[in-house]
């Protein structure tokens, strides 16, 4: 990429140059000639000024001295006579046309090429008659010698201004590569997972976007990442609710062999739908396709809620008991609200003692769901924070889904070890 964008920086370059030394050529020629003629012109009316008095008394003129630098300037100077004869100076023996028109005197300048020579002559007249003639001539290879040298100092400095744009060129191809390097660096590095990678700013606004674009989408993944690997772990944890609901109950009829069997399958496969159901939960939850929040229905959940209990609790002689006090409709996910209730029951059975309670009641403007049990106080200990052993993961999981409900959990008394989910109540003048 840098040599593509050098090579077209120079050609672009040579070919403006081009485009504007062929008029300026053209124009260097056309100066140069004009000027020579001016100079010619200048030398021979100096020269017929200065000779016209002997040629007019028939005298034998002699060459004026020019200045060194108008003599430079208009190269050679002859005098003729009319007849062709070069009375004086230097010049061809013999007038050549030039010389022989402005005999005529039908032109004040008569001015051609002669030779290699650039020829103007100008008549010297008195009255009617012409009394000679004055030449003034300058080599056409002198002519040349200075066009072409301006012509080469001309090359030379479209040469230089060729060399300053490749420079020119290598230093900003090399500002405007190296950011989109390093920003390929930086995607490539995101590419084989790493995060952290963040692109430098080049100071050029169109890379710098696409490098805070690119920094921000990192930033994403790397959230994404981080959110579905805890959310596994906790996930993982919160399967085991149903499958040791289940394990508890075939042990339970394993130890009854005179039970009655097909009432330990019926319970069994009830635990089996509870399990499908919780993943089938986990896995909207983890995607995060929340299912439309229609109004709760809260007498399904707590059904659902006390057969899990009577599950779970039973074969420890432990009894769940569920009350209502006039809840109010909330507008939530049922899929959340069944998980978190479920990591409550969970929580109450592995850490808890006794009876555990679930209210149903009004509190203003939210559902609140107290889960109770009659475990040991719990003092200043936050139930929420993760121990090494892993508890706590399922409480955290359980807050987050309620907070995403726009909902709280919070641990309302800690002796009897009481958990209160807060949902807000839903605004009868909504439609669904």
């Amino acid at each position: 990429m840098r040599r593509k964008i050098t090579s077209l920086t120079v050609l672009a370059a040579l070919v403006a140059t081009l485009l504007f030394a062929l008029p300026l050529g053209f124009a260097v020629w056309q100066y140069y000639h004009d000027d020579a003629k001016g100079d010619l012109e200048r030398a021979a009316d100096a020269a017929a000024l200065a000779v016209s008095g002997d040629l007019n008394a028939g005298r034998r003129p002699t060459v004026p001295v020019l200045d060194e630098e108008d003599d430079e300037a208009a190269g050679e100077v002859g005098i003729y006579a009319p007849d062709g004869r070069l009375l004086a100076g230097v010049g061809p023996a013999v007038a050549g046309p030039v010389e022989q028109q402005a005999a005529k005197a039908t032109v004040d300048v008569v001015i051609g090429r002669e030779g290699d020579e650039m020829a103007l002559a100008v008549p010297v007249v008195s009255g009617p008659r012409v009394t000679g003639v004055v030449r003034a001539a300058l080599p056409l290879s002198e002519l040349r010698l200075r066009i072409v040298l301006t012509l080469l100092g001309m090359a030379g400095l479209a040469v230089a201004t060729t060399g300053v744009s490749w420079l020119l060129a290598r230093r900003f191809t090399t500002r405007l590569v190296r950011p989109l390097e390093q920003l390929a660096a930086a995607a490539e590095r995101l590419g084989d997972g790493d995060f952290t990678a963040r692109s430098p700013r080049a100071g050029i606004p169109e890379i710098d976007q696409v490098g805070e674009t690119l920094d921000a989408t990192a930033a994403r993944i790397r959230e994404t990442l981080e959110r579905e690997r805890a959310f596994s772990a906790e996930a993982s944890h919160q399967l085991r609710t149903p499958l040791t609901g289940l394990r508890w109950q075939l042990e339970a009829a394993l130890e009854a062999p005179a039970a009655d069997p097909y009432a330990a399958i019926r319970a069994g496969i009830a635990s089996a739908d509870r399990l499908e159901r919780t993943i089938e939960d986990l896995l909207a939850l983890g995607r995060e396709r929340r299912a439309p929040r229609a109004e709760l229905d809260l007498d399904g959940l707590l059904e659902e809620l006390r057969q899990a209990g009577e599950a779970l609790l039973g074969p420890q002689g432990r009894t769940v008991r569920i009350h209502r006090e006039d809840p109010p409709p909330a507008r939530v996910a049922a899929a959340a609200v069944r998980q978190i209730l479920g990591v409550l029951l969970d929580n109450a059975v592995t850490h808890g003692r006794g009876t555990v309670t679930v209210l149903a009641r009004d509190a203003g403007d939210a559902l609140a769901i107290d889960v109770a049990d009659e475990g040991p106080d719990l003092g200043e200990t936050d139930p929420f924070a993760t121990t090494p052993t892993g508890h706590g993961i399922g409480l955290r999981l359980a807050r987050g889904l309620a907070e995403a409900e726009g909902g709280r959990l919070r641990l309302s008394r800690p002796d009897p070890p009481t958990f209160t989910l807060l949902l807000p109540a839903a605004d009868p003048t909504t439609p669904a």
